[in-house]
């Protein structure tokens, strides 16, 4: 019979009695879960901290001019570190925040933090530049500039707002030069204008009326020779004459030409029989020409004898307006129709030019707007001729 103080004997309830281990293996595994519990609640509880974000390159310095077709060299800070995991070839020059595509660098020293960019115009990159050369206001003007890949944003920059650089718009040596050469090219026409018959209709003695046809030729020589040395400033581009323009150049042309025959169809002939008759005590050199005079010789002789000739007189400028928009009938609309048309076409390409860096494509029914005033103002010099 057992006695009372028996420990292995079992409880008065019925239920089994842990051994010792037993016991250590379940408070064990209670600490355990109960650790477990702890840390997942503290995980759920506690504020999530932000991931450590990468160091971003930052643009430093600038050498060089910023201007096109020129080369600079760009200092960035911590490139190399972001070259670890970014392709360094995948960055090009951002301008006023604008990424100047196909313009990556032309050589990467990633142990100084150095690249090496050659500004030029690209087929990806034309609008931009249209955007910052055109419309100049100086031969300068000031721009933010940065790095950064052709796909995604400008690093950080020292060259922001607050301290932008200079982006040279025109050179100041070849725009001087350039200058130059156009003031001297149009103070020379304008003089050869007013003293000779460069745009004026030949005339027997003096200097004759303006002629329509030629300053018409005149008015487009110059605004596409003034337009192309423009955009070659700005952009350098050489190849900027269009089909386009050599139609244009093409209607003046034949305008002036179409007219030349006219008036010279209609002219008589310089004999002696059909020249104008003297004026009172004047006297036409008479009898044999002397051994190796030319006839050309007695007409010059003639056309001197007649400078003093008030009757002959109808020949000469009446000034610009009057002689461009009227003939010997009066003022006439075909003549007035061209001559607007000139104007306000003049005007539109030099803006277009001005805003675009680029000569204007006429269209074919412009053209043919312009090919048919000038067919009109020729139609009517027929009948006018006779």
């Amino acid at each position: 019979m057992p006695r009372p103080d028996d420990q292995s004997s079992p409880p008065a309830d019925g239920a089994p009695r842990l051994t010792p281990q037993q016991r250590f293996r379940r408070l064990a595994w209670l600490r355990i879960i109960a650790l477990l519990l702890a840390a997942l609640l503290g995980a759920l509880l506690s504020p999530q901290l932000p991931a450590a974000e990468p160091t971003m390159p930052r643009v430093v310095a600038l050498q060089g001019h910023l201007e096109l077709d020129y080369s600079i060299r760009v200092s960035v800070e911590d490139l190399s570190a972001w070259a670890a995991d970014n392709d360094v070839r995948s960055l090009v020059p951002f301008i006023d925040g604008r990424a100047l595509a196909g313009n990556g660098p032309e050589s990467i020293d990633l142990g100084n933090g150095q690249l090496v960019f050659h500004l030029r115009i690209s087929e990806d990159s034309r609008s931009v530049w249209t955007d910052l050369l055109g419309s100049p206001e100086g031969l300068r003007r000031p721009v933010t500039f940065s790095v950064g890949p052709v796909d995604g944003s400008p690093f950080p920059s020292v060259h922001d707002e607050h301290h932008r650089v200079p982006l040279t718009v025109i050179s100041p040596v070849y725009g001087g030069i350039a200058l130059a050469l156009v003031v001297f090219t149009l103070l020379a026409f304008v003089h050869l204008a007013r003293s000779t018959s460069i745009i004026r209709k030949p005339a027997a003695q003096g200097l004759g009326p303006y002629d329509l046809g030629r300053f018409q030729m005149a008015v487009w020589f110059f605004l596409i020779y003034l337009s192309y040395t423009a955009i070659w400033l700005v952009t350098d581009a050489t190849d900027t004459i269009n089909a386009s323009l050599l139609a244009l150049l093409g209607i003046s042309a034949g305008t002036a030409l179409s007219e030349a025959v006219i008036e010279s169809g209609a002219a008589p002939a310089a004999d002696e029989t059909d020249a104008p008759p003297p004026a009172e005590g004047m006297r036409w050199p008479s009898g044999p020409l002397p051994a190796g005079q030319s006839r050309s010789r007695l007409h010059a002789a003639r056309r001197r004898l007649l400078q003093d000739d008030p009757a002959h007189s109808a020949d000469a400028s009446q000034g610009l307006l009057n002689d461009l928009l009227s003939d010997a009938t009066g003022y006439r609309f075909d003549r007035f129709q061209i001559f607007a048309f000139t104007l306000i076409l003049g005007v539109i390409f030099l803006s277009d030019v001005y805003n675009n860096l680029s000569m204007p494509e006429l269209s074919p029914t412009l053209l043919g707007l312009m090919g048919l005033s000038s067919g009109t103002y020729i139609g009517f010099k027929l009948p006018e001729r006779r």
